[in-house]
């Protein structure tokens, strides 16, 4: 399966931006949209598992199961 057409619509403001800042890069409008729809993908997989994290962390026994900088690394080095 080869890349697909999405059609997007954009306000008038938005697409003056995005027109802009595909003018400034030298590429197409469409490059400019896919680029900006991954880094706002990637944003929203970093706060997933940001909140995942403190979840995790909030239930974890520090001193029953939590290693010092020390352990972790001499561990690494066997």
């Amino acid at each position: 399966m080869g890349n697909q057409r999405t059609l997007v619509m954009l306000e008038p403001p938005v697409r003056k931006m995005v027109k802009e800042i595909a003018k400034e890069e030298g590429v197409s409008i469409s490059y400019i949209c896919r680029d900006l729809i991954h880094k706002a993908l990637e944003i929203m997989e970093d706060r997933y598992f940001d909140k995942l994290a403190s979840e995790r962390e909030k239930n974890f026994n520090w001193k029953k199961n939590g290693l010092t900088h020390e352990q972790v690394w001499e561990k690494k080095r066997k």
